[in-house]
């Protein structure tokens, strides 16, 4: 059986899907990412990563900006 990679979200390029499996954070944040759609399974697609500043994404047909603090404790695979 081929294990999956997991990494964080700040590292995927712009196109690519993925799916979220974990928020490594406090349990505001993950209420906050919660709030937005951010659950684990959902497909993301990256639509902005530029290496800095805020890191655009499409969750469910939404686009959700992000910081990149906020970006980088999205675990996804």
């Amino acid at each position: 059986m081929k294990e999956e990679l997991v990494m964080p979200l700040t590292v995927i390029q712009v196109g690519r899907r993925v799916r979220l499996v974990a928020v490594k954070a406090g349990q505001g944040l993950r209420s906050r990412l919660t709030a937005m759609g951010l659950v684990a399974g959902v497909e993301i697609e990256v639509l902005k990563n530029n290496g800095k500043g805020p890191f655009l994404v499409e969750v469910k047909g939404c686009r959700v900006m992000l910081g990149r603090g906020m970006a980088q404790k999205i675990i996804v695979k």
